[in-house]
C-alpha cells in the first residue's frame, strides 16, 4: 500500500476507534457519577467497573475497592506501564445547585460529582487500555489500577495493591490537569512539635516557660532554606500552622505543642528532611506520616518527550495525589481542570475526555 494511503487508512481508523471508545467513555462515567462513592465507600463503583471491563474480555482482579488487570498479551520479560487513576470522590459541599448525582450533559458540559476530578481521567485511561489492550508484539506491558481513597491519601487505596501489580517501570497517574504535563509534585510532612518546660506560678518567676523555649524552634521553622532546590518548586516549604499551650493565666505551662506543614519537593526525600529538621531544632518532632512523597520524572523521558512532541507543557503540580504512594518514575497528566476539583456543581468538558484519550494514545503510541 502506498505510504501516503497506508497513513489515510491507518489514521481513519484510529478515528473511528477512539470514537467509539469516547462514547463508551462517556457512558461509564455517567454510570460513575450516579452512584455514591464516598472515600472507604466505593465498593458500588468498584463493581461497576470491574463488570465494565469483565463485559469487555478483560481479566480483572480486585482488592477491597481496587481494580486492576493487565493486557491481554502480558509479557513478564518486557517493562510494564502504570496506568491509574482514582474512583472515590469527596463529599458535595452546600453549594451545589444541582443533584451532584445527575449526570446530564448540558451545554458539552457533563456535570456531576467526581466528573473532573477524577471521572474523565478514569474512564479516559480505561480507554486507553481498552485501546491497546489486545495488541500483540508492544515494547512494553500495561497495567491499569483503577484505585481508592485517593481523596484522604488512605492506605486501602493504591497503596495496598502496590505489591500485587509487580515490576513496573513508569506510571501515568489520572488527574485533571487540562493535558498538560505534571513532570513532578510536591509531597508533604505534617509534624507535631512539642517544646517542653516546668509548671510553675506565673507571680514568683517558677519553671520554665515552654512557649519561650518553643519560639527559637518556630523562628527557625519560619526562616531557614534548604540547601537544595528544586528545579521545578523552588525551596522547600515550612509553615507552622496551629500552636497551642497553657491552661489558665497564672500557669506557667510545662509544654508548647505546634503543628508544621512540610511541602517537600523534588530535591530532597521526606526522610532527609525530617533529618535534617531534628538537628535543627530542640524541640521533639513527631511526623504524623513520612508516606506521602515527593516525586517526578525527568524531562528527557521518552513519554515526556511524546507530550512535549504534541504540543504540551511542563509544570510542576502543587497538589497531591496518588503519585506520592509510587517509587517509580510518574506522569500526572489528565483532562479536565484543578481548579474545578471539589467546587460546587463540577463539570467536565465531555470534549476533554475525547481529547483526552485521543492524546493519552498518541503519546504511548510514540514509545509502545
Amino acid at each position: 500500500m502506498h505510504n501516503s494511503i497506508k497513513t489515510l487508512f491507518l489514521r481513519l481508523h484510529f478515528m473511528i476507534d477512539t470514537n467509539t471508545l469516547y462514547k463508551q467513555a462517556v457512558d461509564l462515567l455517567q454510570q460513575l457519577i450516579a452512584i455514591p462513592s464516598f472515600s472507604r465507600e466505593e465498593n458500588l463503583t468498584a463493581d461497576v467497573i470491574e463488570q465494565f471491563l469483565d463485559q469487555k474480555g478483560v481479566k480483572t482482579h480486585r482488592k477491597l475497592n481496587n481494580i486492576w488487570a493487565w493486557n491481554k498479551y502480558f509479557d513478564a520479560s518486557k517493562p510494564t506501564i502504570l496506568l491509574n487513576s482514582h474512583h472515590d470522590t469527596v463529599k458535595p459541599n452546600s453549594g451545589y445547585t444541582r443533584d451532584p448525582y445527575d449526570a446530564k450533559i448540558e451545554d458539552g458540559k457533563l456535570f456531576g460529582l467526581g466528573s473532573n476530578d477524577a471521572g474523565g481521567c478514569l474512564v479516559s485511561l480505561i480507554s486507553v487500555f481498552l485501546y491497546f489492550y489486545d495488541h500483540e508484539h508492544l515494547k512494553y506491558n500495561f497495567c491499569l489500577a483503577t484505585t481508592a481513597e485517593e481523596e484522604i491519601s488512605g492506605v486501602n487505596g493504591l497503596e495496598l495493591i502496590i505489591p500485587d501489580l509487580g515490576k513496573l517501570d513508569f506510571g501515568i497517574v489520572g488527574e485533571p490537569t487540562q493535558m498538560q504535563l505534571a513532570i513532578a509534585e510536591r509531597g508533604l510532612m505534617v509534624l507535631d512539635c512539642t517544646a517542653h518546660g516546668k509548671a510553675g506560678h506565673a507571680a514568683r518567676e517558677e519553671g520554665e516557660n515552654a512557649i519561650y523555649k518553643a519560639l527559637p524552634d518556630i523562628e527557625w521553622f519560619r526562616n531557614f532554606r534548604f540547601p537544595v532546590e528544586s528545579e521545578v518548586f523552588g525551596p522547600v516549604k515550612m509553615s507552622v500552622t496551629i500552636i497551642n499551650a497553657g491552661s489558665q493565666h497564672n500557669v506557667v505551662p510545662a509544654s508548647c505543642t505546634f503543628t508544621v506543614d512540610v511541602r517537600v519537593t523534588d530535591a530532597y526525600r521526606n526522610e532527609e528532611v525530617l533529618e535534617i529538621i531534628r538537628q535543627h531544632v530542640a524541640c521533639d518532632v513527631t511526623p504524623r506520616s513520612i508516606r506521602l512523597k515527593p516525586s517526578k520524572i525527568d524531562k528527557s523521558h521518552p513519554i515526556v518527550q511524546a507530550g512535549i512532541a504534541l504540543g504540551r507543557s511542563t509544570y510542576g503540580s502543587p497538589t497531591t495525589s496518588d503519585q506520592s504512594l509510587l517509587d517509580i518514575p510518574s506522569l500526572k497528566v489528565g483532562p479536565g481542570d484543578s481548579a474545578r476539583s471539589h467546587t460546587a456543581d463540577e463539570f467536565v468538558y465531555v470534549d476533554e475526555i475525547r481529547e483526552g484519550i485521543a492524546l493519552y494514545i498518541e503519546m504511548l503510541g510514540e514509545i509502545v
